[in-house]
């Protein structure tokens, strides 16, 4: 069986980032240091840095006075940083740079007048974070049907910015649906999207091209895990998102000469290698690797941990 493996997959520098965080954080402050919500959305990364000493809660009530104190990747609404400003909480902030440029997009278009779309999931954390960062009503969108319904004069100076889980691909049809409905429209460029859930899901449709089936690599509940596997269904491949090689279902191998195997970009290579290992036990396995783009981006630590030194998280597309 010859088991094709996309590039890039698994962790962005975003997700590098703030592991690193937590890690550095433990390391000079000492255990425990409380993470609001998930660092990021996988169950292994939570559980390993609750074992060095990292304690996950829902809300800062949890949070014991004078606690270090994080936010997690996908960011916070203002009213969040504001409770731990009121209560003293030392905070530091692992919300992925690139969420933080859609918070200042989307404060920028509301200070110039425009009223703001938000294209993405509701419930999703970035979500929330982004819609509580703007002190204005803020429209959120998911579908073409749901422009449509936007309770807005077409002539409204409109402007969009989008969740940084959906690529260009994703969101294609509803900026074209916003274009159409308000011609005063204004958005971010295309560059400005993720980088690394566009060169995820481009790596997805090519694997697509040659596999006969489809493994993703992530948690049930990340968002850009869930979108790698549906864009093997949308090609007619067999697809299944697995958080570990644990999760593999030998009758999903049936008649397959070639697996695509990816990664959300939450899910660390670590969890790749055990599900190849899974395959291994059901059949001769050949691994390659796909040509594919590098990334090397590095985001910057907080300045309180920039001088120290840690374990090395590596970007897996690098591997």
């Amino acid at each position: 069986m010859r088991v094709l493996m996309a590039q890039p997959r698994g962790f962005c520098a975003g997700v590098v980032r703030a592991i690193e965080i937590v890690e550095r954080s433990l390391e000079k402050f000492g255990a425990p240091v409380y993470v609001r919500h998930e660092i990021v959305h996988n169950r292994h990364v939570v559980e390993r840095l609750e074992r060095m000493g990292a304690i996950f809660v829902d809300e800062l009530t949890e949070i014991p006075d004078g606690a270090v104190t994080i936010f997690s990747a996908h960011g916070v609404a203002q009213s969040i940083i504001d409770e731990a400003k009121s209560r003293g909480l030392p905070v530091l902030d692992a919300t992925c740079p690139l969420v933080s440029k859609v918070h200042f997009q989307g404060k920028r278009y509301v200070a110039n007048g425009r009223t703001l779309v938000l294209i993405g999931h509701a419930g999703h954390p970035e979500v929330e974070g982004t819609m509580g960062q703007i002190r204005a009503k803020v429209h959120l969108v998911s579908t073409v049907d749901d422009v449509a319904k936007l309770d807005l004069p077409d002539d409204t100076a409109v402007a969009y910015v989008t969740q940084t889980t959906l690529s260009v691909d994703d969101t294609r049809g509803v900026i074209a649906a916003l274009k159409a409905r308000f011609p005063d429209l204004q958005g971010p460029d295309v560059s400005d999207i993720c980088y690394a859930t566009q060169h995820r899901q481009s790596a997805v449709r090519e694997l697509c091209e040659v596999a006969d089936l489809l493994l993703v690599v992530g948690s049930r509940n990340s968002s850009n895990s869930n979108r790698l596997r549906e864009i093997g269904v949308e090609h007619g491949l067999p697809s299944y998102l697995i958080s570990d090689g644990s999760e593999l279902d030998a009758a999903w191998l049936a008649g397959v000469n070639t697996v695509g195997l990816t990664a959300g970009a939450s899910a660390p290579e670590e969890l790749v290698l055990d599900v190849i290992e899974s395959l291994r036990r059901h059949a001769d396995v050949q691994v390659e690797q796909m040509d594919g783009v590098r990334e090397d981006i590095e985001f910057r630590l907080p300045a309180e941990l920039r001088s120290m030194s840690t374990r090395k998280v590596t970007v897996t597309s690098e591997q």
